[in-house]
């Protein structure tokens, strides 16, 4: 999962083509096309076959603005973002990793149906909120997690989730614990590869499933 929309994304997302890692690109509509940001006209090619979810427009610290700028910060992200990629963009992560519950009710009413914070649980648990989903660890702590994900089986439905910025890769001259992570990571015969909206609308599912008091029927809405 990373954010800004960055052109160190381009090198991350081949990376993850080769590896058949997916991920999830939280955007700010409104800064593209400038400094270090991708143009909006590679967005849909560059992200295709991972996710693009929201960022706000412009990246401010929510919890500091007025109700009626955090819903247009939202509402006009998921809208320009939408009218570049085609498809309904119902995902985000909070700028600088800030939020409030008044926050989460307006995401919540701007169609937003899950938001990533910047906080780690370091375990490999599903998100009992997906309004404030803490990833796995941040990508300077992936090989160790890593590592210990492939030898985890102490139950089903374990995620691994890493996030991050790709420029960071630039600034701390470690591009090489990424490949690592990828060649470490890739073709994993037991391993689901899945961009956040998947996550959401799998768990989402199976937690609609409808069973008899003794368990042996199942209705699958």
């Amino acid at each position: 999962s990373y954010d800004d929309g960055v052109v160190q994304d381009r090198r991350l997302v081949k990376l993850f083509n080769e590896s058949g890692i997916k991920g999830t690109f939280h955007i700010n509509s409104g800064i593209l096309d400038q400094g270090n940001r991708i143009a909006s006209s590679e967005l849909k090619a560059l992200y295709a076959g991972h996710e693009v979810s929201c960022h706000t427009v412009t990246h401010p610290f929510l919890e500091r603005l007025p109700r009626t700028e955090i819903e247009r910060e939202i509402r006009e992200d998921r809208r320009r973002l939408e009218e570049l990629c085609g498809y309904p963009v119902i995902g985000m992560s909070y700028p600088f990793g800030t939020w409030n519950d008044e926050i989460i009710g307006i995401a919540r009413s701007c169609g937003i149906v899950y938001s990533r914070s910047t906080r780690t649980s370091g375990g490999f648990g599903i998100p009992q909120n997906f309004m404030a989903w803490d990833a796995t660890c941040h990508h300077r702590e992936m090989l160790e997690k890593g590592a210990a994900f492939r030898e985890f089986n102490r139950y089903p439905l374990a995620i691994f989730y890493v996030w991050g910025h790709a420029y960071e890769f630039d600034n701390n001259s470690n591009w090489h614990e990424m490949e690592e992570f990828c060649r470490m990571m890739s073709n994993l015969p037991d391993v689901w590869y899945a961009t956040n909206i998947e996550i959401y609308r799998y768990l989402e599912a199976i937690r609609s499933l409808v069973t008899s008091a003794d368990g042996g029927i199942v209705y699958n809405p």
